[in-house]
Parts: structure tokens; C-alpha cells; sequence
């Protein structure tokens, strides 16, 4: 009986070792003609091209692993793209114009912008759409880059969409809501003062010293053209099939942000899951209890997360 047991365990080993596929992890670029943009491809070899993603990160200088320097090292976005070529979905995810390795693409943050954002997800889009080694076109944006998704697909000629955090809010609304919450009244006046002339496309160099990280002269042109977004009216405009993730322990994006999205897209599927942070991992919903999930790039990410993509995009129709 031992013996059976054990050629049993042998032969399911065998299977699974058949049935994880060779992946490529191979450098990619793009030369926009405006510079060259870096990242990294993982396709899984087998005998028909794979659907392909294009995982765009969130805001600030996050890089195609989903780390940025003012934080830990987090790899998120490293993990998630690992996790889909284990299913047969190739991916690619890149350094933003500006950052990591495409920094030297727009050395002055000054020159960057959301449509300069939205215009490098079509360029890598109808790249990997020209590949043929590829599949149908995914797009998956983290947080920020849920937005530049909503944005870019119908150019990029996408199969889907999935946003993972994204803010079904403008902005501006957001950051208003938040300023409210830990400033001074005095601070809280001439930083709503400076919301207000950003919104009317005008930039200030009398920014308060508890806002100068965020609302520096350098970076308001892109704030300039983040206000003029509105997250759930972009996705609303969406033709093809989305996926909403959202979960419940997220302190930097609300489930009422999800819910908003959804409402903008009533056909879009919208997945809630309990214990997932804005890491994209299992967490206490305390802010002070979720620090190791901002800095250890060990954590798997949330399971039912990698669950809902996988089958999402598997019971995509054929395109």
C-alpha cells in the first residue's frame, strides 16, 4: 500500500511539473521618439500565443515592480506578473516615462503629464498587438494606472480591462477630503487655496511646508493634468469587458470607490476581498499593522486576487 501511495504522489508530481509551463523573462523596450521606455516581458512558452497584459503601476515614481523610493521594496507588481505566467498569460510591465529606468525618457518631472502617460500604454499596447507571439491584449492598471488603463484601451485596442484600487473619484475630491482630515485650519486654507488654482490649471509657489511633498512646483503640471480626470467617467466609456478588485482593508482607496465604478459600468464584474490592502496582500485593516506589507517584498500576494484574474481573463470571448 506504501508503494502505491508513493508512485501515486510521484505521478501527481509528474503532472505538475508538466503542467507548469517554460516561461521567457526577457528585457523589452520602447522607443517612443521620445525617448526609450524599459521593462520586462514574461511569456510561457507553449503551442498557441498566450493572452497578453500590460501591468501599469500607480502614481509617483513607482517602477515596474511596483516599488518607489520614498517606500520599501514591495515587487507587487513583480509578483503578480510571476503569478499569471505560471497560468500561461504572458505579461509586460515597464518603467513609467520618468522613472527607474525610463527616467532618462523625461528627466524633469515638469514635462510629464496624464496624456503623455495614457500615449506610452498605447505605444507598449499596439506593440504587443503587432507581436505575434501574443495573444489578446490585457490591460491591468494599479491604483494611478487603473486610470491611465480606463484611458488608454479603446486607442490601445484592448480585450479587457482590470483595475486593481483604482479611485472612482476625481482626485482633486480626494485630496480635498484628506487635507480636511490632518491639516491646520490655517494650513487647510491656503492648501484648499492651492487646490483651487491647480484645478483652474494654474500653478503656485506658495505651497504650506506640511504639502510641499506632494504639491512641489515641479510636480504640478501633472497634478494640473490628473484633476482634469474623472476615474469613474473614463471607465464608464469602456466597450469591452473590466474587472474591478478592490480590497476591503485598502486605507488608500475606499470599497466606495469600486462601488462607483461599477455604477459607471453596470456590466463590469466587481470582486471585494476581505483582508486585502492597497500591497495587494492580506493585512490588518490598522494602518500601523499593515507597515510590513508596504516594505517585504515576501508576502504573496491576497489568493482570491490571482483566483479572479486568472479566471477573468480565461473566460474572455475570443477576439
Amino acid at each position: 500500500m506504501s508503494r502505491i501511495a508513493a508512485l501515486l504522489l510521484l505521478f501527481c508530481a509528474g503532472l505538475a511539473q508538466a503542467a507548469a509551463p517554460t516561461v521567457l523573462h526577457r528585457p523589452i523596450s520602447l522607443d517612443t521618439g521620445q525617448g526609450t521606455l524599459h521593462g520586462s516581458l514574461l511569456l510561457p512558452q507553449g503551442d498557441t500565443p498566450p493572452p497578453v497584459v500590460l501591468i501599469i503601476a500607480g502614481s509617483g515614481p513607482t517602477d515596474r515592480d511596483g516599488n518607489n523610493p520614498a517606500g520599501g521594496r514591495i515587487d507587487n507588481l513583480k509578483r503578480l506578473a510571476l503569478l499569471l505566467a505560471n497560468e500561461h498569460i504572458a505579461s509586460v510591465r515597464y518603467d513609467k516615462r520618468g522613472v527607474a529606468a525610463s527616467q532618462p525618457a523625461t528627466p524633469d518631472e515638469r514635462d510629464l503629464s496624464v496624456e503623455r502617460y495614457v500615449d506610452d500604454a498605447v505605444a507598449w499596447s499596439r506593440k504587443l498587438k503587432a507581436d505575434p507571439r501574443f495573444g489578446q491584449l490585457i490591460l491591468i492598471g494599479h491604483s494611478e494606472g487603473a486610470l491611465i488603463a480606463s484611458l488608454a484601451a479603446e486607442q490601445a485596442d484592448a480585450s479587457a480591462v482590470i483595475t486593481l484600487a483604482g479611485s472612482g473619484r476625481p482626485v482633486a475630491q480626494v485630496l480635498r477630503e484628506q487635507l480636511a482630515q490632518r491639516l491646520r485650519p490655517a494650513d487647510l486654507a491656503r492648501g484648499t487655496a492651492l487646490l483651487d488654482r491647480l484645478q483652474a490649471g494654474q500653478t503656485s509657489l506658495d505651497v504650506p511646508a506640511p504639502l510641499r511633498s506632494v504639491f512641489r512646483p515641479s510636480v504640478q503640471p501633472y497634478l494640473i493634468s490628473l484633476f482634469r480626470q474623472d476615474p469613474a467617467a473614463a471607465f464608464a466609456r469602456l466597450k469591452v469587458p473590466a474587472l474591478i478588485l478592490q480590497g476591503r482593508n485598502d486605507v488608500q482607496v475606499d470599497v466606495e470607490d469600486a462601488e462607483r465604478l461599477q455604477a459607471a459600468k453596470p456590466d463590469a464584474q466587481l470582486a471585494l476581498i476581505d483582508g486585502m490592502n492597497h500591497m495587494l496582500r492580506i493585512s490588518p485593516r490598522d494602518m500601523s499593522q499593515q507597515r510590513d506589507s508596504y516594505n517585504n517584498p515576501d508576502l504573496p500576494l491576497a489568493r482570491e486576487l490571482g483566483e479572479r484574474i486568472i479566471a477573468f481573463i480565461q473566460g474572455l470571448p475570443a477576439s
